[in-house]
């Protein structure tokens, strides 16, 4: 989707994702590694988080030191997959909106996840910026992205195998909305958005379909789990997991509100049983068998 004033979106409306690339996909060791960077980078507790790009809620359920988690997603079909899948829970709230206008007031969320997704955002400062806005001072950030500057991507640019070179900073779109980053550049991203780096650790070096057939996963799981230590020295890995605070200060957040209209951001909205409504512009956002829809306007 593209209009005037916002970038394009990597919508996964419809799409079988959760089933064809993690259930079928031999993703297991990824999915295991993954689950050990966010081990070690997540809060022990917290009140509120917000999970970008949460699909069909592959990670939700290792957020279990949050009190509440926020499912956010542009796909509607991916938040009912994740309803499916963790149910309507009362610590679970699902919402379908634009990451470069999120639907929340300034302030509201102590942590914030982005698992899979940067690799998506032709303009990720924009996208930064409004996980910032709605983070309290000091609250945690975990950013994954995909790393241009990894190893076989060296190793194919010094051999000549690619045009593109994995050492200079702009990103690298090897698809249409599919993006690498250089390290560097996502450090700069963070820092102008707002965020001071904590940690970082490197994910899934063995990913190589020769290394998953001949080695068990719980050893390349074991092996990634020691490697991910050097990411604060090195960064060589196809992913990459950075810990951020959010610094500066932070508007106080609205008593009472939580929503706030992503057309005008007016809070608070007025609630029915069917739908959203925006006192100050009229704007109206579906709420659609407990899924709150704030795209399309």
């Amino acid at each position: 989707m593209m209009t005037d004033q916002h970038p394009p979106i990597c919508d996964y409306e419809g799409s079988d994702y959760q089933t064809r690339f993690w259930d079928q996909g031999g993703r297991e060791y990824e999915d295991r590694a993954e689950a050990v960077a966010l081990r070690r980078l997540l809060p022990r507790r917290g009140d509120l988080l917000l999970e970008v790009g949460a699909g069909a809620g592959r990670n939700t359920p290792r957020y279990q030191g949050y009190a509440r988690v926020v499912l956010m997603d542009y796909s509607l079909t991916q938040m009912q997959q994740a309803q499916a899948r963790l149910g309507r829970d009362s610590r679970y709230v699902y919402v379908a909106a634009d990451v470069y206008r999120l639907p929340f007031v300034d302030g509201l969320f102590d942590g914030a996840t982005m698992i899979r997704v940067l690799h998506h955002l032709a303009e990720p400062l924009l996208a930064l910026r409004q996980i910032r806005r709605v983070l309290q001072s000091e609250g945690v950030f975990i950013l994954e992205y995909a790393n241009k500057q990894n190893l076989k991507a060296i190793l194919r640019y010094l051999l000549r195998r690619q045009d593109w070179s994995p050492f200079t900073r702009e990103p690298v779109e090897f698809a249409p909305l599919n993006f690498d980053f250089h390290p560097a550049a996502v450090r700069g991203y963070l820092a102008e958005a707002g965020f001071r780096l904590e940690r970082q650790l490197t994910v899934s070096h063995f990913r190589l379909g020769v290394l998953k057939r001949l080695i068990p996963t719980t050893v390349l799981v074991a092996l990634d789990a020691v490697a991910q230590l050097t990411g604060d020295l090195w960064q060589l890995s196809p992913s990459v997991f950075a810990r951020s605070r959010a610094v500066g200060e932070t508007s106080p957040v609205s008593i009472g509100a939580f929503f706030q209209c992503p057309a005008c951001g007016h809070n608070p909205l007025n609630e029915g049983d069917q739908a959203l409504r925006c006192p100050a512009c009229g704007a109206s956002w579906p709420i659609v068998d407990g899924i709150y829809d704030f795209r399309g306007k």
